[in-house]
């Protein structure tokens, strides 16, 4: 996204709407990273909480601007 310099990122599905998952091997992991929500112009719902987040939104920012501190690399 040109106005935040954040990349953009959505969930993967298959032809029969199941999402599109797979095994990796811990090996693959290099770091943890910080997904925002991409908002409405809507309210957000109080539902919504830090449990159901990732659930009530499809599209999302990769946080670039994270402090690379706050996740260590195991």
């Amino acid at each position: 996204d040109e106005g935040t310099s954040m990349w953009m990122v959505h969930p993967s599905f298959t032809w029969g709407e199941w999402p599109n998952t797979a095994v990796i091997h811990i090996d693959a992991i290099f770091h943890a990273v910080h997904l925002i929500p991409i908002y409405d112009r809507n309210f957000v719902l109080p539902e919504i909480g830090p449990h159901n987040s990732y659930d009530s939104f499809h599209h999302f920012y990769v946080n670039r601007f994270a402090d690379h501190h706050a996740f260590k690399i195991m």
